[in-house]
């Protein structure tokens, strides 16, 4: 039946009434509802050998604390406070509401939602009808070359799907239903599924706060679980977080900036065919990382390039962005710089790039040793792009921790100075031994964690 002044979507090729003959005819128990009485939703459930009620699936209580939606009339909503089966004659006071039901209804018996298609005004502009279905709808063609190993689709040919147009009263009231899935449901695992996910405000901030002082995702997703009481308390899983920071992830650079840089290296290379320069971009062509050497640096790796050292600790003043030098040493004992980045961020990620771009830069060539601080994501990314370069750490990083490590303990100033006779003044492993065990013997140190620690990596 057509309503006066309504249009059909143009993402529907045939009529809407052309589309729901052809569905209904080939979705046995599915009716509209100008076609008589409708098979009840738990008939249907019986022929079927499904349960219909949630109550029934993978052997958990039905929801009774879903919260009231906003915009929906009372009549959809059962005595105990739980989501009814969508139905014939429900209505709604916009076309939100419809959907917050129909994602609640989903939620409750574990399968996805989505809008297939909506339907405007005459005028254009008024809405006045959504399709909403199942997310196992459709079919897609594999585009894999090797069947035995298909790619892997959501999509299964369901049918399950509610039409809702708007009445003269001004109302969202569901026209037509398919309840039948031809998949099974699980309501265990339907937080998982993309539509019932979201970010919280509270959580975005907290994920951007902690990535900006340098704690890693997966510390701050765990924190998120342990507060909410277990992983299904959160709305969220830890890709939304990874993929939030993504977004947030760019050079803080301002306005132009970006543009200048490009056209400074383009204007560089033209002028040295040795200068070298990667950007890296995201999904939206914001930059995020930056590398460039000129060929200088090229040249002098090949004579001073054995060993390296590799620190992030310097910060531009202006844009708070960590600068991450490649320097090595040449016949004369002073530093020789090999190259050179900016990076938005301190993961391994990011540093598997830098070291891909640089390995690039240097004619695929690996350093015999490189030198860094005691970061883990570099430890990780230096195995991964260097698997034969020896990796040491840094000993003025390490030094420069001791007075905060050896904070709580009553004799530190004496603990101090046996840690640098024992490092400093030891000649052969044996007395460096020697001199270890006596310190941490004399001051009760066997249970001190990071001394433990050090002395288990004194091989890097």
């Amino acid at each position: 039946m057509e309503f006066p002044g309504f249009v059909n979507e143009t993402i529907i090729d045939t009529t809407v009434d052309d589309f729901w003959a052809d569905w209904a005819e080939a979705n046995g128990g599915c009716r509209r509802e100008d076609e008589g009485e409708r098979e009840p939703a738990a008939a249907m459930a019986e022929r079927d050998g499904q349960p219909d009620s949630a109550s029934e699936l993978d052997g958990e209580p039905a929801m009774d604390d879903v919260p009231e939606l906003d915009g929906a009339i009372k009549q959809n909503e059962s005595d105990d406070g739980s989501i009814q089966a969508p139905d014939v004659g429900m209505q709604f006071d916009s076309k939100e509401a419809v959907y917050d039901f129909y994602k609640a209804y989903g939620k409750r018996l574990g399968f996805p939602v989505r809008t297939r298609s909506t339907t405007k005004h005459k005028n254009g502009v008024d809405m006045v009808g959504v399709l909403l279905e199942c997310s196992h709808a459709g079919s897609r063609s594999t585009r894999s070359k090797n069947q035995l190993k298909p790619q892997p689709s959501m999509q299964m040919g369901c049918g399950a799907k509610i039409r809702a147009r708007t009445n003269y009263e001004g109302l969202w009231e569901i026209s037509k239903i398919c309840l039948e899935h031809n998949h099974p449901m699980s309501p265990t695992k339907a937080r998982l599924f993309r539509c019932y996910r979201t970010l919280t405000p509270q959580a975005m901030r907290q994920v951007a706060i902690n990535d900006v002082a340098g704690i890693r995702l997966h510390k701050t997703f765990n924190a998120a679980v342990v507060e909410a009481g277990g992983y299904d308390q959160l709305p969220f899983i830890e890709k939304d977080c990874r993929n939030y920071i993504e977004k947030v992830r760019q050079l803080r650079l301002g306005s132009g900036d970006a543009m200048a840089l490009q056209e400074f290296f383009s204007k560089m290379q033209a002028q040295s065919p040795g200068f070298f320069y990667v950007l890296d971009l995201d999904d939206e062509s914001r930059l995020r990382n930056v590398f460039w050497a000129d060929s200088r640096c090229r040249y002098a790796y090949k004579d001073f390039g054995d060993v390296i050292t590799f620190d992030t600790t310097y910060l531009t003043n202006r844009y708070d962005m960590p600068f991450a030098p490649f320097v090595g040493v040449n016949h004369h004992g002073q530093s020789s710089l090999l190259g050179c980045g900016l990076i938005s961020n301190e993961d391994t990620q990011t540093f598997v790039w830098l070291f891909t771009a640089w390995l690039e830069c240097m004619e695929g060539r690996a350093p015999m040793g490189i030198i860094t601080d005691q970061d883990r994501a570099m430890q990780n990314a230096i195995q991964i792009v260097f698997p034969n370069t020896r990796h040491r750490w840094c000993l003025w990083h390490i030094m420069k921790k001791v007075p905060e490590k050896m904070g709580g303990i009553t004799e530190k100033k004496e603990i101090l100075d046996a840690i640098h006779e024992s490092i400093y003044d030891s000649q052969y492993i044996p007395q460096f031994e020697q001199s270890w065990n006596d310190m941490i013997q004399r001051y009760s140190l066997q249970d001190h964690e990071w001394l433990v620690v050090m002395y288990n990596e004194r091989h890097r």
